[in-house]
């Protein structure tokens, strides 16, 4: 109803931009502007891009786990502390999903771990079978911590996990909130940290050299969960907007956007 609103009204301040005639164009220069305004206005209203991608929601409300979901054992491990949802790393869900199952997304997040701090969030993830392997992980972790020196490239910060490693680092130390954005759109994959663009990959090519060790490098959809590695972690605003396949307009305009911050 918004976008047919904007219409209607671009529609008529464009109909009175050409009823000021070609004079009025010329000595001042007034109509011209106009025109040229509510045109760009009309090319924006009927963008693909636009038209594909939500306005986004929030997935945690900050006061309870409404629409989330234990995994793999009981979500008492779970819970909400000054209006962040907080895991305390010990027994109980290995992982906290969504109820709801997502395909095209640009999901936003802060997060917060201790010294050595370990999760992760996990995208496409199916129902059961492991959701870093059986679906997609981007790696959480404390990149300093002295109990991490000699993991692989790909399993610090903004990685897919076990698949492929962030471009550089741009992790805070710990106990510090930080930044995730993952903007994922058919077989693109898209990661930044702290405002810093560390992913980009065709998850087909990945799928081919890393498919057998991550088969969930192959899904389109699945769910969108966080993850409990035995230590404590914390999560705020937890923002998605869904997408369509027309949305890749929005995705470069997005990515472009992002890397001019």
């Amino acid at each position: 109803m918004l976008v047919v609103f904007l219409l209607e009204q671009a529609l008529a301040l464009l109909v009175g931009a050409l009823s000021l005639g070609t004079s009025e164009v010329g000595d001042k220069g007034g109509g011209m502007k106009v025109f040229r305004s509510v045109a760009a206005g009309l090319i924006f209203l009927w963008s693909p891009g636009v038209a594909g991608a939500d306005e986004g929601r929030v997935l945690f409300n900050g006061k309870d786990l409404t629409g989330w979901q234990g995994m793999q054992g009981p979500s008492d491990n779970w819970g909400v502390k000054d209006g962040a949802l907080t895991c305390t790393g010990g027994k109980g869900a290995q992982w906290l999903a969504t109820k709801e199952e997502f395909t095209d997304f640009d999901l936003s997040l802060e997060f917060k771990l201790p010294v050595n701090g370990n999760s992760g969030v996990f995208i496409r993830a199916p129902r059961q079978g492991t959701p870093y392997v059986d679906g997609m992980e981007i790696q959480l972790l404390d990149d300093y911590g002295e109990k991490w020196k000699n993991l692989k490239p790909d399993q610090f910060t903004g990685a897919i996990y076990a698949a492929v490693a962030p471009s550089r680092r741009v992790t805070k130390k710990a106990n510090e909130w930080q930044t995730m954005r993952i903007l994922c759109v058919g077989r693109s994959c898209s990661v930044w940290v702290n405002a810093q663009q560390i992913i980009k990959v065709n998850l087909d090519e990945l799928a081919e050299k890393y498919g057998r060790k991550v088969p969930g490098l192959k899904r389109n959809s699945g769910l969108i969960g966080v993850q409990n590695h035995g230590d404590p972690v914390s999560f705020r605003k937890v923002i998605i907007k869904t997408l369509d396949r027309a949305s890749a307009p929005a995705k470069k305009n997005a990515e472009r956007g992002a890397s001019q911050k």
